[in-house]
């Protein structure tokens, strides 16, 4: 059952770009006003040349520099709204973020294509996989000088997602088969794994742990079943390792009315449960947007996101405590990073 049915528009917040809207227009006028004050001024100089009466003179010399303090004045004005802007536009973000100021962790050439993120509390690190490389990485995000450990679990591949959930790792590749591992020591053992048997092209991207029933979550970036109104959902059993079919849809017509959508989809690229506010977060990389959902898939809130600082983002994690990480491939654009946002309680 779609639990899109009894959505209410008004309910919906919709963040964009807050501030700093004007500033281009105003440097426009600026720069129109440099270009003509010449021309105006040997109007002026042509003008008071003529004038015989010598108080009028004086008049026009007084006017003369009135206009320019003002042209000052509104220089300094716009001088001033520009230092505020600090850099560029500034974009809205969710509570308890700033999306505009992550710290940044460059990672190294192999893991220029990394896709998908899982935190493990233990060891304060994050696992991740690359898409065509069959091999598992654990990454302590520290922003000077990320630690790297690496193990192979299975030959080249699509994979494009992971979670760790009761010992066990699970990586789904794009066409929605789910490969479990775990280790034994030091060494990757146990590895099986589980197809989901849907007919025509389907692409997945999106995997996560529900973290209140025994499963993960499959959001499709672009299946058979999808429409403009609809991304289908499924889901893997980890307890009976069996697929279960829709156990809720999301409705990306919602988010096409406040963001314009690539081909009327949203093609979610990772997705993960917040830990402290129980909210789905759900990131496209295509639309550069990241939408909140309730855990039902309701969508709450829309964020568009700063395509310089959201390159190619492909995984999202949370530890704890509500830091959020979003993992950018390289996009042939500098080096692939991790984007790591505190979250402040107080700020909610």
């Amino acid at each position: 059952m779609s639990p899109t049915t009894n959505y209410q528009l008004p309910t919906i917040s919709v963040e964009s770009v807050p501030q700093g809207g004007h500033f281009q227009a105003n440097t426009r006028f600026f720069i129109c006003l440099l270009v003509a004050l010449p021309y105006a001024a040997s109007l002026l100089n042509n003008k008071v040349s003529n004038q015989i009466n010598r108080n009028l003179v004086v008049y026009r010399i007084k006017k003369a520099g009135q206009l320019w303090l003002v042209l000052v004045v509104n220089l300094f004005i716009i001088l001033l709204s520009a230092c505020q802007q600090k850099g560029g536009k500034q974009f809205s973000s969710p509570a308890g973020y700033d999306i505009n100021k992550p710290t940044l962790v460059k990672l190294p050439a192999t893991l220029d294509e990394i896709s998908g993120l899982s935190y493990y509390k233990k060891d304060k690190a994050v696992f991740s996989i690359c898409d065509d490389k069959g091999i598992l990485f654990k990454i302590f995000p520290d922003e000077n000088n990320p630690v790297i450990e690496k193990w192979k679990f299975r030959d080249g591949g699509d994979y494009e997602d992971l979670v760790l959930k009761d010992s066990f790792f699970y990586v789904m590749t794009s066409k929605g088969k789910i490969i479990k591992f775990s280790f034994h020591g030091k060494d990757i053992a146990d590895t099986s794994e589980y197809k989901i048997g849907l007919e025509g092209k389907n692409e997945f991207e999106s995997l996560y742990d529900d973290t209140k029933r025994d499963r993960l979550i499959m959001i499709c970036k672009n299946c058979e079943e999808d429409t403009s109104v609809v991304t289908s959902v499924y889901a893997f059993n980890t307890k009976t390792n069996v697929f279960e079919t829709h156990p809720f849809s999301i409705d990306a017509a919602i988010v096409e009315k406040y963001v314009p959508l690539k081909k009327n989809k949203l093609r979610p690229s990772a997705a993960a449960i917040h830990p402290v506010t129980h909210e789905l977060y759900i990131l496209s990389s295509v639309n550069k947007v990241l939408v909140i959902a309730d855990e039902n898939g309701m969508i709450k809130k829309v964020y568009p996101l700063d395509p310089k600082l959201f390159k190619q983002p492909e995984g999202i994690a949370f530890n704890e405590n509500g830091d959020m990480m979003i993992s950018n491939e390289s996009a042939d654009v500098g080096a692939s990073n991790i984007l790591v946002f505190k979250y402040q309680t107080a700020k909610r």
